[in-house]
């Protein structure tokens, strides 16, 4: 996180110098005057977050220059095998879209349709044994 912090200060002391340029010329202007310093505020905010985390957390292997590719290696990700539950839940939404259209009856069939492909969605993996 070392080199974010750098980086949100950077941003920081840009939106500081500007802010305080902008207010001196433009006379107080007071819109252009709180973005800069409300962006100012919040690129602040980032920086110290990122700064936290680099002393609570300690190093990445980002932040080692000497760092090795298969120091990061690990489990991807899960990728699941092929499911049907993005079709159900797709039609559902375009059934329940073209009931907003047509009427009320379409819309609650529409609404019969996407439940069931949500609860797919949600409950494919669910482990039963567990």
């Amino acid at each position: 996180m070392k080199a974010e912090t750098f980086l949100f200060a950077g941003v920081a002391l840009f939106f500081a110098v500007t802010g305080l340029g902008y207010a001196f010329w433009s006379t107080f202007e007071p819109v252009g005057t709180t973005a800069l310093a409300v962006s100012f505020l919040m690129s602040s905010l980032v920086c110290f977050f990122c700064w936290r985390q680099h002393l609570v957390r300690g190093q990445r292997l980002q932040d080692r220059k000497e760092a090795e590719i298969h120091e990061g290696a690990g489990p991807l990700d899960f990728f699941p095998a092929r499911s049907y539950a993005p079709v159900a839940t797709a039609v559902g939404v375009a059934v329940l879209a073209a009931g907003v259209v047509y009427g009320v009856w379409l819309a609650l069939i529409g609404t019969g349709l996407l439940v069931p492909g949500v609860a797919w969605f949600v409950f494919e993996y669910h482990d039963r044994t567990a």
